[in-house]
């Protein structure tokens, strides 16, 4: 029983086939066409007429065209069955028995043209026929199987393109989706909480929240990019969901210039880093606490800076080497979205201030 990947795979090797035989018929015309315009400016240094035995080279080179492209579709069938060596030795094969219909084909034609002449079999003439029509043959079944294995290098190449980039999405999903769910379990808590304290206004309006939070994120595509600022909308949403818990403690202030709202930015990479000013800045302390997140242009470079204030006492514990998972998760998904070309750090900057920086390629929507 075929699986989808199976029929996926045959209906994309039988595009590549017709691909490659239209190419071989184009370039077996086009190699006909040298080879005629070629023997006629040589047969004119001999004395051979080029208009008068026009026609009998169009019939030669016409039915030696046929047996190419023969040679061609038996190639293109077999390409996936056989080495570079094998091919080379069918080539050598299949000209062994294309050459001698080349000359016969050529001393039928002569014949005909000499008609009611009898014409006598000259070997040594045959003989070089012969070796004209081997190396024509032989050198259209060389070029075929060159061309062959470059569209095989390039099928290759584009099927392994397709594999990595399957592989990055893959992996930037799963990436996206190990962004900390703690605040959802929080969230749940909190709700438990207003419901058990008679708010139930406040319940609402955290459920309402948290539905539209959690119907944008999991709408939104792993690869696809957005501007910053409706990154920064979207983290908007979700610090209404921890207003409703943290609302006379924490202050939350946006330092971003005009023009670089639309930077592109890939999407919920704030997300975690927001939280984690959240979890370890405002829920860690008593205290009110200031997140600030700001982002500014520099040759080409976004930079993005998310800080946050937190406890003195457990300065010495944030200054550790190391980052939880949700800061982990978002160093990950950049290095597999730009490599070696973006670049992310966290740590204290104080005893009492904390600073998660990303430097990204600039982009624009």
């Amino acid at each position: 029983m075929n699986t989808t990947a199976d029929i996926a795979v045959t209906t994309d090797d039988t595009t590549v086939s017709c691909g490659i035989m239209q190419a071989a018929l184009r370039l077996n015309l086009l190699y006909w066409l040298c080879m005629f315009v070629a023997d006629s400016i040589l047969g004119y240094f001999i004395s051979i007429d080029p208009i008068e035995s026009a026609p009998l080279k169009v019939v030669l080179f016409g039915i030696s065209a046929v047996m190419t492209y023969l040679m061609a579709r038996l190639l293109i069938r077999m390409r996936h069955r056989l080495s570079f060596l094998q091919k080379a030795l069918l080539c050598f094969l299949m000209t062994a028995v294309t050459a001698p219909i080349y000359t016969a084909i050529d001393f039928i034609n002569y014949t005909i043209c000499q008609y009611p002449k009898t014409v006598a079999f000259d070997p040594l003439y045959s003989g070089y026929t012969l070796i004209e029509g081997a190396s024509m043959l032989f050198g259209w079944s060389c070029l075929f199987v060159a061309v062959l294995d470059n569209f095989e290098v390039l099928e290759r190449e584009r099927l392994l393109a397709i594999a990595r980039k399957e592989a990055l999405a893959a992996q930037m999903q799963a990436l996206r989706y190990q962004i900390n769910p703690h605040f959802l379990f929080n969230t749940l808590n909190s709700i438990a909480g207003l419901i058990e304290e008679g708010a139930a206004t406040r319940a609402e309006r955290m459920v309402l929240s948290l539905s539209t939070f959690m119907r944008t994120t999991l709408s939104l595509d792993p690869m696809h990019d957005v501007s910053l600022a409706d990154e920064i909308s979207l983290q908007e949403e979700y610090l209404e969901i921890e207003r409703e818990r943290f609302s006379d403690r924490m202050t939350f202030k946006i330092d971003i210039p005009d023009n670089v709202g639309n930077a592109l930015v890939p999407s919920l990479i704030l997300q975690p880093v927001i939280e984690n000013a959240i979890k370890h800045g405002v829920g860690a302390t008593s205290g009110p606490v200031e997140i600030v997140l700001s982002a500014y242009c520099n040759a080409d470079r976004l930079r993005i800076t998310v800080e946050n204030d937190m406890p003195r006492d457990d300065a010495t514990e944030n200054r550790s080497p190391g980052m939880g998972v949700g800061l982990r998760n978002v160093e990950e998904r950049l290095r597999a979205r730009f490599q070696e070309e973006a670049h992310f750090s966290a740590g204290c900057i104080s005893p009492s201030r904390y600073r998660v920086a990303m430097d990204l390629p600039w982009r624009q929507a």
